[in-house]
Parts: C-alpha cells; sequence; structure tokens
C-alpha cells in the first residue's frame, strides 16, 4: 500500500505549465490526433524514452482527454497532442562559506555540489489548424530503472498531475445543442 501510494498520486508533483490563453479560450478540442511519436537514435531511447513507456504515456493521456470529453481521432483533428520523457544530470549546490578551522582558524572555502538526475514528463497541446501551441505542462517524474506496472504507475500519476492544469474545454458535441 505505502509503495503504491509513493508511486501514484499520493505524492504531490509539482507541475509547470504555460498557456496560449487567447487561442486556449478560442480553441475547442472535442477530438484530439496525437503529434508524433519517439523518435531517433539516442541511448535514452532503451531506458527512458522506450516503446513500453510510451504505451504507457499514450494511455495515459488519451485517458484523461476521454476524461475532459476529447476523442482521439486518426484524423481531422481539432487539436494535436505532443509528449515525451526525459531526464537530465543536475548540479545544485556549491556555496561558499566562512567560518573556523579545526585550531587553524578562520578559514574559506566551498561546500560540494549535489548531483542528482531529474526526470521530467511533458505533454503539449496545439490547435489543429494553426499548428500554434496552446498549452504547454511539464512534471518531474524519473522514470529510470522502472519497467512494468512500476514505470505505469508513475506515468500514470503524472499525466495525472499534468491534467490538473488542462485549460481547454472540449465544446459543445455534434449534433447537440448547448444550453
Amino acid at each position: 500500500m505505502a509503495l503504491t501510494c509513493a508511486l501514484t498520486a499520493c505524492a504531490t508533483l509539482n507541475v509547470r505549465s504555460s498557456v496560449n490563453s487567447a487561442l486556449a479560450s478560442a480553441v475547442q478540442c472535442r477530438t484530439a490526433a496525437w503529434a508524433g511519436s519517439f523518435r531517433g537514435s539516442s541511448p535514452l531511447r532503451s531506458t527512458l524514452a522506450n516503446p513500453v513507456n510510451e504505451g504507457f504515456l499514450r494511455a495515459a493521456i488519451a485517458a484523461q482527454l476521454s476524461a475532459k470529453g476529447t476523442q482521439m481521432v486518426t484524423a481531422g483533428a481539432d487539436c494535436l497532442v505532443g509528449y515525451g520523457i526525459g531526464a537530465r544530470n543536475v548540479a545544485e549546490g556549491a556555496y561558499p562559506y566562512w567560518g573556523w578551522g579545526w585550531g587553524w582558524g578562520p578559514g574559506f572555502g566551498w561546500y560540494g555540489p549535489y548531483f542528482y538526475r531529474e526526470g521530467i514528463i511533458g505533454v503539449d497541446l496545439y490547435d489543429a489548424r494553426s499548428r500554434q501551441a496552446v498549452w504547454h505542462a511539464t512534471v518531474h517524474q524519473d522514470l529510470f530503472g522502472l519497467t512494468g506496472q512500476k514505470a505505469e504507475q508513475s506515468i500514470d500519476a503524472a499525466v495525472s498531475a499534468i491534467f490538473t492544469k488542462y485549460p481547454v474545454r472540449p465544446g459543445p458535441q455534434a449534433g447537440k445543442v448547448s444550453g
């Protein structure tokens, strides 16, 4: 239970989001299609951007869009959806200090840097007609070394957190009258 809680939405994930407000208020995403898929021969492809994780990511995004009233289609979409999984090495710290040494009197030095890997999952939404970006959101979620159900749970939690910032309304469905 605790492991499941740690891998899912129990942990607070910090989502960063950018919205093209003018376009977001004008676009109605009744339907959406994928803008693309993972490409390239990066050495990360087999670890972070592997096709299994890509499938988990697509399924999580499609489920969130469906819950928002947007249907995934293969052609003629109102919106296009892009996505990515990545990681980078980050160095923080290296702060100077001034103090007294051990019997040697005053001294100056540096606290060494702290190195860590930062995993990122991102989702982008584009207006299919103009090809302009409507929304971009990312969350820190490290998938390094995760496979199977653990990777799927982490991806689901990240995408769920990302879609708390989703700015677009699906609009009225074809054939329905809004009131």
